[in-house]
């Protein structure tokens, strides 16, 4: 008997294509019922419970009950990290699964990746936060400075908040459509919840695009000094 992690296993739960679907429907970080997800994955209803109950089951998912329906989410971070990284090298090697249309554009620009900003927006937003020395490298890994820390507060993030639990305040998330990275972790969601909470960004009903509006825009470029 062989030791160690069964990859197998997991490769083998996100490799149906039904299930690879519903778990990219679900990279919007929007939870969706049954109903819903049966129509991403094109299956019927009780064909699509047969796959969500394999995904709980391999905690790849987690449901939630709320009046008469169940609703689906990511089960955690790590399970989106690891969605978007194959769709990163999905992309790269050039298994796409259509040609690129109007949608396809908004998506490439700016998008939610599970729960932080993702497109060549949030790749500027990284560089810049780089750049600025709110963020630094080091031997592949990233971490806040002081600067970043400042600077998050004097934007209005409550950064003691961010600090009260475990998950990791900055991770680097390689970005599926440009294959360079943009910030995840809870300093990436506090982000995108003050564009959208500050009214600088809404984001589409039917997909996971974020559109920024005019004002938006000039306000993300000030703030990060960087030119979309």
């Amino acid at each position: 008997m062989r030791e160690g992690p069964d990859i197998a296993r997991v490769a083998a739960l996100i490799g149906d294509p039904a299930r690879a679907n519903m778990l990219t429907a679900l990279m919007s970080g929007r939870a969706l019922t049954a109903t819903e997800l049966a129509a991403e994955a094109g299956v019927t209803l009780q064909t699509a419970s047969g796959h969500l109950a394999k995904l709980s089951e391999g905690d790849l998912l987690r449901g939630r009950k709320q009046g008469r329906h169940k609703y689906f989410a990511i089960a955690s971070d790590e399970v989106a990290a690891v969605l978007e990284a194959l769709m990163g090298l999905a992309a790269g090697s050039g298994h796409l699964r259509t040609r690129l249309g109007p949608r396809d554009t908004a998506l490439r620009e700016a998008r939610v990746c599970y729960n932080h900003l993702a497109g060549t927006m949030g790749i500027a937003m990284f560089d810049a936060m780089i750049s600025e020395g709110q963020i630094a490298t080091q031997k592949d890994q990233i971490s806040l400075t002081a600067k970043g820390h400042a600077f998050a507060e004097s934007f209005g993030i409550k950064m003691s908040e961010l600090e009260a639990t475990r998950a990791p305040m900055c991770r680097e998330c390689l970005d599926w459509s440009e294959r360079r990275s943009h910030l995840a972790g809870k300093l990436g969601r506090a982000y995108l919840s003050a564009f959208l909470d500050l009214g600088w960004a809404t984001r589409d009903a039917n997909s996971r695009a974020v559109h920024f509006s005019p004002k938006g825009r000039a306000e993300f470029s000030r703030t990060f000094a960087v030119t979309t």
